[in-house]
């Protein structure tokens, strides 16, 4: 059975930093492309950042780019996204999933962690 557990999450002031970690078990993601997704209270869930399977290549959303980072550990079959720069607006529950593929931001699957709650006050 596929699990996805998210971690690191916590309460920052605004400016602040946190590094949030996705570990996979029950199967290796290692040959996937992996992405973050974060879900506001009242919103629908949205794409955040994407890597490649290999960890060279990024990209992300245009409400994040330049203040979150997107990395892998193949080895440890992890995903870790780390936020600086927080704003308020950035406070929602993150959540991990493999991507369709790369170019495709949508999640591959349909089940999902219990996500790390992120709360940014200002």
């Amino acid at each position: 059975q596929v699990q996805l557990v998210e971690s690191g999450g916590g309460l920052v002031q605004a400016g602040g930093s946190l590094r949030l970690s996705c570990a996979a078990s029950g199967r290796t993601f290692s040959s996937y492309a992996m992405g973050w997704f974060r879900q506001a209270p009242g919103k629908e869930r949205e794409f955040v950042a994407g890597i490649n399977w290999t960890g060279s290549s990024t990209y992300y959303a245009d409400s994040v780019k330049g203040r979150f980072t997107i990395s892998r550990n193949r080895a440890k079959n992890t995903v870790y996204l780390q936020m600086n720069s927080l704003k308020p607006e950035d406070t929602a529950v993150y959540y991990c999933n493999p991507l369709r593929s790369y170019s495709d931001s949508a999640p591959r699957f349909t089940s999902w962690g219990q996500g790390t709650q992120v709360t940014v006050s200002s």
